[in-house]
């Protein structure tokens, strides 16, 4: 049985150390967060840390990027590539099965329904990054490196029309990072996006001051 606590974690650092990044919202500092994140709804949900901690380490150990036609596929891709890497590895194979599940899962374009607690923990892990300040540092830092423009001139805050994060990047907390406290899975996973999601709506508010 893996020691989850100790060997594996740089086991898995070293795996993904020539990790090629998709965007800079998706680097190792993300990974490690995730893991984090995990690790806490884990201890208050009881699920098995031998298939959640594997799949938050390799929750995107394979990089497609977004304009790729293949991005929805990038889950699935993932979940694959950390089945060979955990065979390899020796990884008890009967959890093999529930950690590809979970990294499949947790992706919000692959729309894959979860079906066990860990792939829940993941999913509501991975979706807490994106959400607090961290969740809003990544929005604004990713909005510039796809060169978007900040927030729409006439109307930022999506008063008159359909926010579009294709163009703006504000309109992305309006079209998808608000959405995310309604599909968190946990208990604890939900009550700390409802801590998480608070910060961005204080956010707005003072924005609404400033603009």
């Amino acid at each position: 049985m893996p020691d989850t606590d100790s060997r594996w974690p740089a086991v898995f650092s070293n795996l993904l150390q020539n990790h090629s990044v998709a965007d800079a919202a998706h680097d190792m500092q993300h990974i490690r967060r995730v893991v984090a994140n995990a690790r806490r709804l884990t201890l208050a949900e009881g699920a098995d840390w031998e298939i959640v901690m594997p799949a938050a380490w390799l929750h995107d150990c394979v990089v497609v990027p977004k304009s790729s036609p293949q991005r929805k596929q990038a889950s699935r891709l993932a979940a694959r590539q950390a089945v060979v890497w955990l065979e390899e590895n020796a990884w008890p194979h009967g959890k093999l099965a529930e950690i590809g599940h979970a990294i499949e899962a947790h992706s919000f374009s692959a729309g894959i329904e979860t079906r066990t607690l860990e792939a829940m923990v993941l999913q509501d892990a991975d979706r807490l990054d994106a959400l607090g300040a961290v969740g809003l540092a990544r929005t604004l830092m990713l909005g510039a490196e796809m060169k978007r423009e900040f927030y729409h001139p006439e109307d930022p805050f999506c008063e008159d029309r359909p926010p579009d994060d294709s163009v703006y990047t504000l309109d992305h907390i309006y079209q998808k990072l608000l959405t995310l406290e309604g599909t968190m899975k946990t208990e604890s996973g939900r009550k700390e996006a409802v801590r998480r999601t608070e910060f961005l709506r204080q956010f707005l508010d003072q924005m609404k001051d400033e603009v």
